[in-house]
């Protein structure tokens, strides 16, 4: 958005400067290749997911053969004073002696109803974390897009008041100079002068504000950008498709990631209720058990070593844990009902979303429309105003205002199509239909001969500046 003659000169003259040094362009798909790859809240939710799918066979585990191996040895010292052995007629002595002995069992189980509900749990619970790790990248997209259109906005804010300052200043130079000659008053000089001090502190917010969006920028992709394209005028502005609002809402409950998501939790709180409630029932497991011991001792056969296999079933029936089965199944039950609970808050608040959003797309493209509409007419305003004040009509004040005016008109006009692009965008997140796509379709409205510089790194450049 161009504000005035001046203003586009200045941006001319910087572009030409940073083009000869090493600031690069950088487009809106630019941004976001590099967020997907080096944004900390999705590398978290990533981990997160990787952690939350360890959950299935960790469940799973309990359903599976089961393999154990023990060993120990001891050793042994007897002492029979008096005592005649049997066999060889002479006193027993001492008898000391070492016994080695291991063992290993293969378990099966074979009924566990409880370990059975808690892997379907697992399931859902890993089903629910996939739904939130694609709400986050989906939020990523929005978080790049209103990160990449606020610097849009705080350049567009910053050229506004520059060329508010500009006009501003001829005109306080005009009226000294009328001052002088005896034209008008002192009042018109003071007015102006107030007025140019005004925009001056303007420019010096705007100015400070675009530094502060371009680092917010760069926390999404850990890098320092200098320049962005901006977007053309060729975007088209248009009205949501379908322009049905139920349509919207449909699509919304259907496919949104948070509702998804929230009904995946609510089936893994139902099973984990099923899984609690079946810890009283009995539990079966198949046993294979392999014993080997070593003795040192004498005995009636003269073997030392003992291998045993032993082949069984084994059966648990819990009876009393003293009320711990009742309690855990009660706590599943309430975090059933609070998971239901979700769920349903989950679905009102997208259908008031989803409204909210769709109204506010529609509103968006008749606002767009009005702005521009605003600036023709501010324009013409501020010409007859202008006229006026020439012929003694109009007071400075007058001038002054109408000025202010047109330069709030031109900035409304492109903050309405930043905040259309912004809505479009949530709207589409909440219908759970917001993509990749959307992104490139919007950077073919990017323009790469009409760039925002970042003013500290052209003070960077040319200190004495």
């Amino acid at each position: 958005m161009k504000f005035c003659k001046s203003v586009v000169l200045l941006t001319t003259a910087v572009m030409s400067f940073v083009n000869s040094g090493t600031a690069y362009a950088t487009n809106l798909m630019d941004v976001y290749d590099a967020a997907k790859s080096n944004d900390a809240v999705v590398a978290a939710a990533r981990a997160s997911y990787a952690a939350s799918e360890q959950g299935v066979p960790q469940a799973r585990s309990a359903l599976l053969p089961s393999l154990a191996a023990s060993a120990n040895t001891s050793y042994n010292e007897s002492n029979f004073p008096g005592a005649i052995n049997p066999i060889t007629g002479l006193p027993a002595g001492d008898l000391n002696f070492n016994t080695h002995q291991w063992n290993a069992q293969l378990s099966q189980p074979l009924l566990d109803m409880n370990a059975w509900f808690s892997l379907g749990s697992a399931k859902s619970s890993v089903s629910a974390a996939q739904f939130d790790l694609a709400a986050t990248e989906q939020e990523l997209i929005v978080r790049v897009i209103q990160s990449y259109l606020n610097v849009l906005r705080a350049q567009d804010l910053l050229d506004s008041t520059t060329a508010e300052e500009a006009a501003v200043k001829r005109q306080l130079e005009q009226v000294q100079q009328r001052f002088e000659v005896g034209l008008v008053a002192i009042t018109d000089v003071l007015e102006s002068q107030a007025a140019y001090d005004n925009a001056v502190v303007r420019r010096i917010q705007a100015d400070g504000d675009q530094n502060i969006f371009f680092e917010t920028l760069g926390t999404l992709t850990g890098m320092s950008y200098d320049t962005l394209d901006r977007l053309a005028e060729t975007l088209p502005i248009v009205n949501p498709n379908p322009m049905n609002e139920q349509d919207w809402v449909a699509t919304a409950l259907d496919q949104n990631f948070a509702i998804r998501s929230a009904q995946q939790q609510l089936t893994a709180a139902r099973r984990t209720v099923r899984a609690r409630r079946s810890d009283h029932l009995p539990t079966i497991d198949a046993t294979v058990t392999q014993v080997q011991s070593v003795t040192g001792s004498p005995n009636f056969f003269n073997a030392d070593t003992t291998n045993t296999t032993i082949y069984g079933l084994q059966f648990n029936l819990p009876l009393y844990s003293g009320g711990l089965v009742r309690a855990r199944a009660k706590e599943a039950k309430a975090l059933e009902n609070r998971a239901r609970e979700l769920l349903l808050n989950q679905r009102r608040t997208v259908t008031r979303d989803t409204r909210n959003l769709h109204q506010a797309v529609a509103t968006d493209v008749v606002r767009v429309k009005a702005r521009l509409k605003a600036i023709k007419s501010s324009q013409s305003a501020l010409e007859a105003t202008e006229t006026g004040y020439e012929v003694g009509t109009r007071n400075i004040v007058d001038v002054l205002q109408a000025q202010q005016r047109l330069f709030s008109s031109q900035f409304d006009y492109a903050d309405s199509r930043y905040n259309y692009v912004i809505n479009l965008m949530r709207l589409k997140q909440t219908a759970g239909a917001l993509i990749d796509a959307d992104v490139e379709e919007l950077n073919r409205y990017t323009d790469g001969n009409d760039q925002v510089l970042r003013l500290v790194s052209l003070r960077q450049r040319n200190p004495g500046s």
